[in-house]
């Protein structure tokens, strides 16, 4: 999976970009460690995106 997407300027700031969709291998919810913290990313019906722990 290559979830990483390049885009044009002015996103050239070398942060990286996800695509959510790819995330969430094109369904609604991902989970998302962060050190011992596990986090729900969402895609909601509407397109926009939650995150919660």
């Amino acid at each position: 999976m290559s979830a990483v997407t390049q885009l044009d300027e002015p996103y050239v700031d070398k942060v990286p970009v996800y695509d959510a969709r790819e995330l969430t291998q094109d369904g609604d919810l991902a989970r998302i460690k962060l050190s011992d913290q596990v986090y729900t990313l969402r895609i909601t019906r509407t397109g926009k995106l939650i995150l919660t722990k």
